[in-house]
């Protein structure tokens, strides 16, 4: 029995599903099938029911899979012991984060951690944070940066380090009617138009809760997927925009009013990194971050 092969009998059994176990483990979809098909063969058992429309653990699935976890936990710790005895910290770094989050400089952590640590291999993402915390389920991320709304987490077997917690905004063009004024309340933006990011992002989904929460209705003429997209709409009064005060900072807003919003103390956008496994290169690198 190959330690590969436990590596894709793990992921098809956690997926449930070939393709999926393919794209984590980044290996061909084939390749993937027939090393499961030896392994079943290797035991005399099969260890998945497959149909066209699903991928189900037999009985031997069942057996072997809290064993297979085990190998793979004791191969990871063997690896972690001889890199523990070498002179530099070796390994790879899988990081992801969601743009604008304001309360960290995440090219200043990289090559932060890069200059003391030269041997490590990092591969960094953009993307939002619902597509980030999925990865981070899959394991195919070590560390995340994300953001959440609301005063809990996400119970998912992951580690929480909490950074910051900052309120809400509206910017808006100067010659808007709403621009001479230093807040607004919730009901000032009834029936308003929007520009807002795409639903992976969490200022979307914390935005759509703080409406829906208080009853209020507004209209989003224009959804965008990059912060600077959404300043230059509201620039030429293309909209509003609620957004985190950490993007109200960002140097592109300058000019644009910032207003904010009278009848709310809370702070809603609450940023994170998120880690799974703790091995020395991630605990390395979680020791760089301010503290929450």
């Amino acid at each position: 029995m190959e330690l590969r092969q436990v590596e894709y009998f793990v992921a098809v059994a956690e997926e449930r599903s070939f393709t999926r176990a393919a794209e984590r483990t980044h290996v061909s979809q084939s390749g993937l099938s027939a090393a499961i098909r030896t392994l079943e063969r290797e035991l005399g058992s099969p260890l998945f029911h497959r149909t066209t429309r699903s991928v189900e653990l037999s009985p031997a699935g069942f057996a072997l899979l809290p064993k297979a976890r085990g190998m793979l936990d004791l191969a990871a710790a063997g690896r972690d012991a001889v890199a523990a005895t070498t002179a530099h910290l070796q390994g790879s770094l899988r990081l992801g984060s969601e743009q604008c989050l304001g309360v960290i400089d995440i090219t200043e952590l990289l090559a932060r951690f890069h200059r003391r640590h030269p041997h490590v291999d990092i591969v960094f993402d953009q993307a939002g944070s619902t597509t980030l915390l999925e990865r981070m389920r899959q394991g195919t991320l070590d560390v995340a940066f994300v953001a959440t709304g609301g005063n809990g987490r996400p119970t998912d077997g992951l580690r929480w380090l909490p950074l910051a917690a900052e309120p809400l905004v509206l910017l808006c063009a100067p010659d808007h009617p709403l621009a001479d004024r230093d807040t607004v309340h919730w009901s000032d933006l009834e029936g308003r138009g929007f520009v807002d990011l795409e639903h992976s992002w969490a200022a979307r989904e914390i935005n759509e809760g703080a409406f829906a929460a208080r009853g209020v209705h507004r209209r989003v003429h224009y959804t965008v997927n990059d912060i600077h997209t959404l300043l230059d709409l509201v620039r030429r009064d293309l909209g509003i925009a609620l957004v985190p005060a950490p993007v109200a900072r960002k140097t592109h807003a300058r000019g644009l009013p910032v207003l904010a919003l009278a009848d709310t103390a809370d702070r809603p956008w609450r940023v994170s990194a998120v880690a799974g496994g703790i091995d020395p290169v991630t605990s390395a690198f979680l020791q760089d971050l301010p503290a929450g």
